[in-house]
């Protein structure tokens, strides 16, 4: 049995200690993983945690201030955001509820195009709104409102310049008409651009 065994590896010994150190470091590796893993796990845990807490808190301030925005645009009406799954904040979508005066609940996406823009224009202002920055710049988002609409979005611009200056980019005279400074660009000679303005408070109260 003893010569069965045939010849005694005399590189057995130093092969040993050199796989169990390899062994040792894979298995210190593998610690280190482990440790990773839960930490990111506790991490995201917590991310998840503030993201959800944060996104309920702005869903709710956005749902206040849409209620005082949209009656402004639609003279009257109710409108509020509600979560599609409320047992999954992060996963959920957001739904927008309205209701124009004298109609029925329904959401956006039954409403007419022009009802659409409004109710679009009223969500991104009471976004806004939360935290208004010094400078609002507006480009021609008053392009698909009909001349009964433009006066209710006139309002809003009104309430919103009481905390930001308004630039806006628009054709539309009935808008240029609550503005404080007209700048325009007309072309008087081919090729040559001349940059006009115009201080309406000047033209609204003369100087006798």
């Amino acid at each position: 049995q003893r010569q069965a065994l045939g010849e005694v590896n005399l590189t057995a010994i130093p092969e040993f200690e050199a796989i169990q150190e390899r062994h040792a470091f894979v298995e210190d590796q593998r610690e280190d993983l482990l440790k990773s893993i839960a930490s990111l796990k506790s991490a995201i845990r917590k991310l998840n945690q503030t993201s959800t807490a944060r996104f309920l808190e702005v869903v709710t301030e956005v749902d206040v201030k849409l209620k005082e925005v949209f009656p402004i645009l639609f003279s009257g009406g109710t409108a509020s955001l509600r979560l599609t799954d409320e047992s999954r904040p992060l996963e959920s979508g957001v739904l927008v509820e309205v209701r124009p005066p004298g109609k029925k609940l329904s959401h956006m996406g039954l409403l007419s195009g022009g009802e659409k823009a409004l109710v679009a224009m009223a969500l991104l202002f009471a976004i806004y709104m939360i935290k208004p920055s010094p400078f609002c710049l507006l480009d021609e988002v008053d392009a698909p409102l009909d001349e009964s609409n433009i006066d209710r979005f006139n309002n809003l611009l009104l309430e919103l310049r009481k905390g930001s200056q308004i630039i806006m980019v628009t054709h539309n005279r009935r808008t240029m008409e609550i503005a404080d400074y007209l700048f325009g660009v007309t072309m008087e000679r081919p090729g040559v651009s001349t940059v006009v303005s115009l201080d309406m408070q000047r033209v609204k109260n003369p100087v006798p």
